[in-house]
């Protein structure tokens, strides 16, 4: 028996695809109106809702090599793991700063140094800052891990707000609009639900809480209590779904 080569054989399927193809079309043309209705169509694939970003200053705090390094060996400690990389967020943690400027909160953020309260290292920090002028700003990038809230620093998000109570931050228009439009646009797009935007006193209650360090379990912090935080999601819920 004679064996074909690769060149004889290609353009015989060619031939045999191109035959089916003409068949097809044929077929089809024959369809009448009714037939034709009944043939599968493609069906386009559905696109989350283009969240508009709002406007935000960048007034990154240093974060090199050396407060990674320490961040990751922070991780370690608390969540098991050496990284300083944040991916896939689940929570958006909601902070007041006891401070009443932008650059007081970056100022408290910048320099690496122990924190004053639990005395570790890298300095505490925050993503994200809203003042009471509706002002925006981003102190660390969304792939770094920031040091805000114990228990869920490896998998939350941190934006903190001018002021001194929680009742300052939301009786106060332009800081509340401000601050729902950056926490929307946040959790559509790392599709964090609304019940997981939660107040820094509601750390210990989120199902994302973890903390290998005992004396630190039940660690958290008084502001944003819940009641606070059932008026956040309210006006975050009123703003619409993604």
């Amino acid at each position: 028996m004679t064996r074909l080569s690769d060149r004889h054989i290609k353009p015989a399927r060619l031939a045999l695809a191109a035959a089916a193809l003409i068949a097809l079309v044929v077929m089809l043309s024959d369809l009448n109106p009714s037939q034709a209705d009944a043939w599968p169509s493609v069906q386009p694939v559905s696109v989350r809702a283009n969240i508009p970003r709002p406007a935000i200053k960048q007034h990154h705090i240093p974060f090199g090599k050396k407060r990674k390094h320490e961040m990751a060996a922070y991780s370690k400690r608390h969540y098991g793991k050496s990284e300083w990389r944040l991916t896939n967020p689940k929570v958006i943690v909601i902070h007041y700063a006891v401070v009443a400027t932008l650059s007081g909160i970056f100022n408290t953020f910048r320099t690496d140094q122990p924190d004053a309260e639990l005395g570790e290292l890298p300095n505490v920090c925050s993503h994200f800052a809203v003042d009471g002028k509706g002002r925006i700003q981003q102190f660390v990038p969304l792939s770094i891990r920031c040091r805000h809230t114990v228990g869920l620093n490896d998998r939350s998000i941190g934006i903190e707000h001018t002021g001194f109570s929680d009742h300052q931050v939301l009786s106060d228009k332009d800081q509340m609009h401000s601050s729902i439009k950056l926490t929307k646009w946040l959790r559509c797009k790392y599709d964090i639900s609304i019940k997981n935007v939660i107040g820094h006193n509601e750390s210990l209650s989120s199902p994302f809480h973890h903390e290998k360090v005992k004396r630190l379990r039940r660690q958290t912090h008084g502001d944003f209590k819940h009641k606070s935080m059932q008026k956040y999601r309210k006006q975050l819920r009123a703003a619409g779904q993604c």
